[in-house]
């Protein structure tokens, strides 16, 4: 008897009897814990859907893992923002196991009534998850494998053969990749200017602007570029998505929101600053970028954004401001973090939270909604999974996504390749600054595509 495949394609639903399913667990221990995490990755490539999420060295105060690869669909779900959210309510219910998989930031049409009517290069479906066949963590110094379907020896072979997995020659295999701007500075500047105007007439008080970055009839190899991101960039947030012909190449620094039992976590970014060589140098940007008023202001009103977005699933009293615009410091660049927590009430589906709290707030403004129809008029782009999330659930409920910034995004097929950068926009902003921003978010994005990686 075959096993089903559950797949949504907007209406269509088709249904299956699902209990908690039966995985086989096995661990191994790991003599060489970054060398088997770079053959892991590489063994995965032979799958068309593989999530790879890489704390880097930041796994004991942000992840639950040190990495963790999903390979090889189960059961998953696809579908446009019609209903979004509720399918995937019914289908993390009904799985009752890891899900791994992406929002794309255009679910905000289900959640409000919203549109996104821009060009749209990559065509990405709105939401993707699935129930990994194959699941290996990285904790510390073992290796953790659950399957589901075993056959036979199947993960001790899987497991000699990712020790066997010779590391990939990383050479030139781009094509000239050449990166366009889909909004020129003088265009920009005067977009800025638009925000700024709505700003003054009271309409909101932040948004987040973004713009991309594109190439047409590009080819790249996405293990080779990703590998040389997350190089440069070794953030909290690393992912490597692929599933058939596209491809997210992720190196964000940022979390979206986490589940631990009943509390939530909220980690907005807002405030940047350039890293320096010279330590002193270095030092005193972050210093500057602490107590910098508009980074500051910026990072306070998404804060309050957050707060009130958790308070609809929180218990009375529960959501409190853990961290308020600490300095945390990344290979690219120095960033303001704050972090939200709450408690929810015990009725409420996990699925629930999110669906609150989406899109986030550091990607929109505030007031959410105006900031929403604002930056939909004035942007070139449907953002899709720029700006949206990826994640997992686990078995008992919990979670944890990222924010999809500093991603490359990359649909092999249609030989376009994109990634987009904003930042907000305050009534103390100027338009120069904000466009000299968005250059340093970009640059490791372009330096990674247009200067290939070599060993």
């Amino acid at each position: 008897m075959g096993y089903p495949n559950l797949i949504f394609f907007q209406s269509l639903f088709i249904d299956y009897f699902c209990v908690m399913p039966l995985r086989t667990e096995q661990t191994f221990f790991l003599e060489d814990v970054a060398t088997f995490k770079e053959q892991l990755l590489n063994w995965g490539q032979q799958y068309e859907t593989i999530v790879f999420l890489d704390s880097n060295t930041y796994a004991q105060t942000y992840s639950s893992f040190d990495c963790v690869l999903a390979v090889e669909e189960f059961t998953s779900i696809k579908t446009d923002f019609h209903e979004g959210f509720e399918k995937l309510k019914e289908y993390q219910s009904y799985t009752k196991d890891y899900i791994f998989g992406y929002l794309s930031y255009d679910l905000k049409n289900d959640t409000e009534r919203l549109k996104s009517d821009n060009f749209d290069g990559l065509d990405f479906p709105d939401l993707y998850f699935f129930q990994p066949q194959k699941l290996i963590f990285i904790k510390n110094n073992e290796a953790y494998f659950s399957y589901l379907r075993v056959v036979d020896d199947e993960i001790e072979d899987d497991f000699e053969q990712i020790l066997g997995t010779i590391s990939k020659e990383i050479v030139n295999e781009n094509s000239e990749v050449k990166i366009k701007l889909r909004i020129h500075k003088d265009e920009y500047h005067s977009k800025v200017g638009k925000v700024i105007d709505h700003i003054k007439r009271g309409d909101i008080y932040e948004a987040n602007f973004c713009q991309e970055f594109y190439a047409e009839n590009a080819e790249i190899n996405p293990y080779n570029v990703y590998v040389h991101l997350n190089q440069i960039s070794q953030p909290p947030f690393a992912t490597f998505f692929k599933s058939e012909e596209l491809y997210l190449l992720s190196a964000s620094p940022e979390r979206y929101i986490r589940k631990e039992g009943a509390k939530i976590i909220s980690q907005p970014i807002k405030g940047t600053a350039k890293r320096f060589v010279d330590p002193i140098e270095d030092e005193k940007i972050a210093f500057d970028l602490a107590r910098d008023e508009k980074e500051r202001s910026e990072n306070i009103m998404i804060v309050d954004l957050v707060r009130n977005d958790l308070s609809r699933t929180a218990k009375k009293g529960s959501v409190t401001v853990e961290e308020l615009c600490k300095v945390y410091s990344f290979k690219q660049v120095h960033q303001l973090i704050s972090t939200v927590v709450s408690e929810i009430k015990e009725d409420v589906h996990p699925v629930d939270v999110i669906r609150d709290t989406f899109p986030m707030g550091s990607m929109t403004g505030a007031p959410k909604i105006s900031a929403m129809q604002i930056i939909e008029n004035l942007e070139e782009t449907k953002r899709g999974l720029y700006s949206g999330s990826v994640g997992y659930f686990t078995p008992e409920g919990d979670f944890d996504f990222n924010v999809v910034i500093r991603s490359i995004l990359y649909n092999a097929e249609k030989k376009y390749i994109s990634y987009s950068v904003g930042g907000a926009i305050t009534a103390k902003s100027t338009p120069e600054k904000e466009y000299e921003e968005c250059l340093l978010k970009a640059k490791a994005m372009k330096y990674v595509l247009t200067n290939p990686l070599k060993q």
